[in-house]
């Protein structure tokens, strides 16, 4: 039994919970971050006597995010902590429960925009053709490996995936991703084999004959955690000599850097990724400096050297000051007589 919010302050922030989980749709580890940024705020408040939401002025606000700052915390988790914090007062104001919104003029870190860290092709060659063994928990985990790099999908939703999404025949996986946004992505072949063996052979044995619906399966039968997920993925990097480098959403970076330096559109890697802004997909886009010379070369038409034999590939070539590489015009002024 849950227990009742036993302060007005309590009661609001468990009113904002049931808006962001109904009315915005959140996943339930956003959820869980927000409610965890948002409890450590309800205390920083207590302690200085506030129980009331229109009793908070844009200085206690600016207060929390000085006691944060002070905490040393990274950039990353001051901004997700206010923007906790602003969403609760937004909440408030909009409910008619708060005059206005304190938060509103109230400034978070500029967090710096990181460039995702991605393996080479041969690193997850190397990852995967390590991935040996036919015991049931080997299949799984080479299905598992498979499956995020081949789709790009994210650790919560290999998770959440159950054997009705797969589609092996249509070579597909329905996806529910952030927000309960659902998305259909293809999967490849060398997925698809590893996901076949492991759907046929030691999902049966995981399982131990039971119906199950989660496709990947813990050594007891139940659906597998994130936390076991990352085991997995950080077990095989350390196989590969990978080592810290590798975590479950550097298989997601790499898919979709892998797929921009194939020529694959950004358009189309953003759908593919479930990304809601197209932004978030351009970052990767600054990883891929081959694939940009590559686009440079092929779409500019002075970027490359001229074919060999024509006067412009001469001129190119020529020591300086033994040919004008681009002789101007005549004009009327410089023009022979």
């Amino acid at each position: 039994m849950s227990r009742v919010p036993s302060s007005p302050l309590e009661r609001l922030l468990a009113e904002h919970d049931d808006w962001l989980a109904i009315e915005r749709g959140l996943a339930r580890n956003t959820l869980l971050a927000y409610r965890r940024d948002l409890r450590n705020y309800a205390a920083f408040l207590r302690e200085r006597g506030i129980d009331d939401v229109s009793a908070i002025g844009e200085d206690t606000v600016q207060a929390y995010v000085r006691v944060l700052a002070r905490r040393k915390l990274a950039p990353a988790s001051v901004a997700r902590a206010v923007v906790a914090v602003r969403s609760f007062h937004r909440f408030c104001a909009r409910e008619g429960l708060a005059d206005d919104d304190p938060s509103a003029a109230v400034g978070a870190p500029r967090v710096p925009q990181g460039i995702p860290k991605a393996l080479d092709e041969d690193e997850v060659a190397q990852l995967l053709d390590g991935l040996t063994g036919d015991d049931p928990r080997s299949q799984r985990d080479r299905a598992l490996l498979e499956l995020l790099y081949g789709t790009g999908i994210r650790i919560s939703e290999a998770v959440g995936l159950d054997l009705d999404d797969v589609d092996l025949d249509e070579a597909t996986v329905r996806v529910l991703g952030k927000g309960n946004k659902e998305r259909v992505v293809p999967v490849g072949r060398s997925a698809r084999v590893a996901l076949r063996v492991y759907m046929r052979d030691g999902r049966l044995v995981l399982s131990r004959g039971l119906a199950r619906d989660a496709l990947f399966l813990n050594a007891r039968g139940g659906r597998i955690s994130r936390q076991a997920c990352w085991q997995i993925v950080q077990r095989a990097g350390e196989r590969a000599a990978l080592g810290a480098r590798l975590y479950p959403h550097v298989l997601r970076h790499s898919c979709a850097t892998h797929m921009l330096e194939h020529g694959a559109d950004l358009r189309v890697v953003q759908e593919f990724l479930g990304h809601a802004s197209i932004s978030t997909t351009q970052v990767y886009t600054k990883v891929s400096p081959t694939r940009l010379r590559a686009v440079y070369e092929a779409a500019h038409p002075r970027a490359r050297m001229p074919a060999k034999g024509t006067k412009r590939h001469r001129a190119a070539v020529a020591p300086r000051g033994t040919m004008d590489p681009w002789p101007r015009r005549p004009t009327r002024r410089n023009a022979p007589s």
